[in-house]
């Protein structure tokens, strides 16, 4: 069977990665990205490189995006100009990879319906090296009819695709799993801090943190890191804010009070500042002891 034409709009740390697996996977890609530079490998492997999104669309049955937020998402979909919606043929399927803010994947749906075409939100877990290896677990809201269409190119970037329900379900436990990651890295930035404001030895008294109760997967890798000094981003920190900006405000449209989202923001908020906003995000971790 032909193998449906797919396009990836933006090549950021993720985008790059997912890109690379379905090109590998001998899918006819099409590649869109801001910053044309980043498409000068995928033209050399054969992927046809589009001058704006809506190039991209009139030449796919399958359109990917992965981009920072909404408002790059909104740009990428909705520019009446260049936007992919623009030209996207009625029955094409559109995927929305995006850490995106809820209300924003019910906006985009429904104008994907008035084309005739039906969106997934399918956000994905995992980080640059998960990306580059197809080893992402897809969080996907939706129908069923939609994400059977889609499978096969979801498959090969992925270790696993989970089907949450309907439009927006995805996007919500994605937010969910963002705002745990966030807090907790914001926490132990703090303790970081009060570790060595207190003169304890750093590298025996992480050791006992990441062995006992608090020490999760992701604690290890952040003070791995931070040991490391290596803050080359696999997670971008500014993503990050947004990520529990989107959880903290889906929290007050639900009616929950996201009561550690607001302590966490600011403390992204400072490594910002000084800054650390387009390093990884374990680097909140040094950000948080300067004075």
């Amino acid at each position: 069977m032909t193998k449906p034409r797919v396009a990836i709009l933006g090549l950021g740390l993720m985008g790059t990665g997912m890109a690379g697996r379905v090109l590998t996977a001998g899918f006819p890609l099409a590649v869109y990205n801001r910053n044309p530079e980043k498409t000068a490998p995928f033209a050399k492997a054969g992927a046809y490189v589009a001058r704006t999104p809506r190039d991209a669309a009139a030449r796919s049955d399958i359109i990917i995006s992965m981009l920072a937020d909404d408002n790059a998402s909104r740009a990428v979909w909705l520019d009446k100009e260049t936007g992919t919606l623009a030209a996207a043929a009625p029955g094409t399927w559109l995927v929305e990879s995006s850490t995106a803010s809820v209300q924003w994947i019910h906006e985009l749906a429904a104008a994907a319906k008035q084309k005739e075409c039906e969106l997934l939100d399918a956000p994905v877990t995992g980080s640059k090296p998960q990306a580059a290896a197809g080893e992402l677990l897809f969080l996907v809201g939706g129908s069923t009819e939609a994400l059977a269409a889609v499978r096969p190119v979801l498959a090969v970037m992925s270790r696993d695709i989970v089907h949450l329900g309907p439009t927006g379900s995805g996007a919500t436990l994605k937010l969910i799993n963002n705002f745990l990651c966030g807090v907790q890295a914001a926490s132990l930035a703090e303790a970081m801090s009060l570790l060595t404001a207190s003169g304890l030895d750093r590298e025996k008294s992480v050791a006992i943190l990441a062995a006992g109760a608090p020490g999760s997967p992701l604690l290890k890798v952040l003070t791995t890191r931070a040991a490391a000094n290596d803050f080359t981003p696999n997670f971008v920190l500014r993503l990050m804010a947004k990520d529990l900006t989107y959880a903290r405000e889906e929290g007050a449209r639900r009616g929950v009070a996201m009561n550690t989202a607001a302590p966490a923001i600011a403390d992204f908020e400072k490594a910002i500042a000084a800054g650390y906003a387009d390093q990884d995000f374990s680097a909140i971790i040094p950000a948080l002891q300067k004075p």
